[in-house]
């Protein structure tokens, strides 16, 4: 029998990527947290995957369910264990050394894990970090700021997606700020136990954002890409955009993907991939955080289809320490990007367009999870983006250019709550 790859952490979406290209029929076990599994209802997805062998409920999220896991599975002899969600690498990490696979490493998963940790391990390795600090209240956020003149994020320090992350410009929004915040809620994503609140209140950096997706192999680099970033306007900083490559002289690129490396071997991140986020300020590049997993946001399928290479393939060759036989590219030959879709607060009376833009030119996914009838109460995480598209190009600024033009064929229209004017614009 095939031995099992161990992914940890559900993803749907896994089960119609290309790892089906490479892992054979009953190959795969899912780990996953009970109360996820029923929200979720992961059993019915995964009944009708060919791929999957099995999906064990464990609640991976707690100290120690790692080792645990080993001795009740002590006889699994997994081909590699390989985290799929921000939440399940120091798991995967811990599970992975017990098996003795190749994997981040326990230590430097908890580093990347805790955004504080990061901070204080990053800054003494000489990487460029904003001013921060661990705040347990609104008068502590407020002492922040009189420290630190100018704008202030105020963000969980062990949370995904922009969960709870708000950007401050006066002392006087401290208390309404730290109330939104602390309101977490990532719903069907995690268990319904609470998690433990931890809060940083760090200086705003002005500029330009980016994120490196590394692919490692002992502490090695064998694959980089640059990703460019664009926010949605507003105080939550959340991701309207991202284009691979980023449309940046080959010097800029240089020096985030040594910074990247620079990080991963200050963490002591050891095999795997990981997502590192940039700003770029007067030329300096200071970290925002950095994820020892693969991106989020369908940066993975840009950068398959700009580069091509067949990098979920990659991954899991290291991941299984076995030879990444394709070549990895070390430039793309076109552009690829996202497109995100918001909308303003309210009832949602018509959704228009989609056809129309999925057929426009590069459009290669369009998908909008709204539909009349539905109420929209704002933009407060990545999980509240309403839709996305997807393109391709012959270059980053070309792909750009027409994930714009087709995400305007799309029309939303809303009825705001309180009086406010009606939006059609995604």
């Amino acid at each position: 029998m095939t031995r099992p790859v161990v992914l940890v952490g559900f993803v749907a979406a896994a089960l119609g990527s290309s790892i089906k290209d490479f892992q054979p029929d009953g190959s795969v076990i899912f780990v996953e947290e009970p109360d996820v599994v029923r929200k979720r209802d992961a059993r019915t997805t995964v009944a009708g995957s060919a791929l999957v062998r099995e999906l064990i409920e464990w609640e991976f999220h707690l100290p120690g369910k790692a080792d645990e896991f080993y001795h009740v599975h002590h006889d699994l002899d997994p081909a590699a264990v390989v985290p799929l969600t921000e939440y399940a690498t120091p798991f995967a990490a811990r599970l992975a050394e017990r098996y003795g696979l190749p994997g981040a490493g326990f230590g430097a998963a908890q580093i990347l894990r805790d955004k504080a940790v990061l901070r204080l391990v990053s800054r003494a390795a000489g990487i460029a970090n904003p001013a921060s600090a661990r705040v347990e209240s609104p008068a502590q956020v407020r002492e922040f700021m009189a420290r630190h003149p100018g704008k202030t994020v105020l963000k969980p320090a062990n949370r995904q997606a922009s969960v709870g992350t708000q950007v401050l410009t006066d002392p006087a929004e401290a208390e309404q700020a730290w109330a939104n915040c602390v309101v977490q809620d990532e719903g069907i994503f995690v268990p319904d136990r609470a998690m433990e609140l931890k809060m940083l209140a760090e200086s705003f950096v002005e500029g330009d954002e980016y994120s490196v997706e590394m692919l490692l192999r002992d502490g090695e680099p064998l694959f980089a890409n640059v990703t460019g970033k664009r926010l949605f306007p507003g105080p939550r900083p959340i991701e309207l955009a991202h284009i691979v490559p980023a449309d940046i002289p080959d010097e800029l690129t240089a020096t985030l993907t040594e910074e990247t490396r620079r990080l991963t071997a200050a963490a002591g991140f050891r095999t795997g991939i990981v997502h590192c986020e940039w700003i770029v300020s007067d030329g300096v590049p200071y970290l925002v955080e950095c994820a020892g997993r693969f991106a989020g946001d369908g940066i993975i399928e840009l950068i398959q289809r700009a580069y091509p290479v067949e990098l979920n393939r990659a991954y899991f060759s290291v991941m299984k320490d076995e030879p990444v036989v394709d070549v990895l590219p070390r430039k793309a030959e076109g552009g690829a990007a996202v497109r995100f879709l918001s909308i303003e607060p309210g009832l949602i009376e018509d959704v228009r367009g989609v056809e129309k833009a999925s057929q426009a030119e590069g459009v290669f996914l369009c998908d909008v999870g709204v539909s009349a009838g539905d109420r929209f109460d704002g933009l407060r995480s990545s999980w509240d983006r309403v839709g996305d598209l997807m393109v391709t190009a012959d270059s980053p600024a070309e792909a750009s250019r027409l994930a714009e033009e087709a995400v305007a064929l799309i029309e939303i229209d809303v009825r705001p709550d309180r009086g406010e004017r009606e939006s059609a614009a995604p």
